[in-house]
């Protein structure tokens, strides 16, 4: 049971952040939880671990730790994606 909610609350923590920054995280569901997970160990790595804890995760730098990683993921995307279309009208 702590899996799953752990995967829960990582999936949270990955939707808040899409929220905050105004940005959607590819993969849907999954996208979140992967956002979630990630985004809580460059948290950690960041602002280490304080503040409330559930799941496994301290709420607070996991969330910005996530919201960082969306925008860095959305930056690269926007980028590669302009990188593409700039492709196209140059033949």
């Amino acid at each position: 049971m702590s899996v799953i909610w752990t995967l829960i609350v990582g999936g949270i923590i990955g939707w808040l952040a899409g929220l905050i920054t105004g940005r959607d995280i590819p993969g849907g569901i999954i996208g979140n939880i992967i956002a979630g997970f990630i985004g809580s160990w460059l948290g950690g790595l960041i602002l280490g671990s304080w503040g409330p804890v559930i799941g496994g995760f301290a709420i607070i730098p996991a969330i910005i730790g996530s919201v960082v990683l969306v925008l860095i993921v959305s930056f690269i995307l926007r980028k590669m994606s302009q990188n593409k279309n700039h492709g196209r009208h140059a033949k």
